[in-house]
């Protein structure tokens, strides 16, 4: 039985030295609908996000290095963290200059960059992917089939499949649209890991505030 222990133990260590910079399958370019996040979370926290006007609506929630399984989090890696300064440059497109920060310690740093040129491609990715208009023209809370928000995205960018998107929801509202891109930031279809559509037909969509 001792045997058997350490051999899971080691298996484990062996999965978390494993996960190197650099080494995954593709990007998750993952769009936050502001005034979601706002009414869950962000208006508890006095989040600056959810100032009136900073006039947000799909937010980058980060750019993922994910695997066609699983994906990599926290890497080790010696690249230096990126400055308070270069985190706070990328709160017009991330709502906060934390966030920015968040995402580079979980995700930035695994994906073999330095933090200058991973911020770089995390708004190059988001400026790629057109975020439908028509959805910041409404002015009152609608409840919609989160399908909806699939089939404007690709309305707006024909570069994309139905496989390529996934959108999520969270607490009863429309949470998330994901998109899977390579490394050269074309769009790509997404791993069985990534697809978990939201299927509600009543799913609350927030106005911009």
């Amino acid at each position: 039985m001792r045997w058997l222990i350490l051999l899971c133990l080691t298996a484990t260590f062996a999965r978390a030295e494993g996960e190197r910079p650099g080494e995954f399958d593709y990007y998750v370019l993952s769009l936050s609908w502001s005034p979601s996040w706002c009414a869950v979370t962000g208006d508890a926290r006095r989040s600056p996000q959810c100032d009136p006007e900073r006039d947000f609506g799909w937010v980058l929630h980060g750019l993922w290095p994910q695997n066609t399984r699983g994906y990599p989090s926290f890497c080790h890696s010696a690249t230096p963290p990126p400055s308070r300064a270069m985190t706070a440059a990328m709160a017009d497109v991330m709502g906060t200059g934390g966030s920015a920060w968040h995402q580079w310690k979980k995700h930035g740093v695994c994906s073999g960059l330095s933090a200058p040129d991973y911020f770089a491609l995390a708004r190059e990715a988001y400026g790629r992917i057109t975020r439908p208009e028509v959805l910041r023209k409404l002015d009152k809370p609608v409840t919609l089939p989160a399908s909806l928000i699939e089939q404007a995205f690709i309305r707006d960018n024909p570069v994309l499949e139905p496989d390529m998107i996934t959108i999520t929801c969270k607490d009863a509202r429309i949470q998330e649209a994901r998109v899977c891109l390579s490394k050269s930031l074309d769009p790509v279809p997404c791993g069985q890991d990534v697809v978990r559509d939201c299927r509600m037909k009543d799913a609350l969509f927030d106005p911009v505030r």
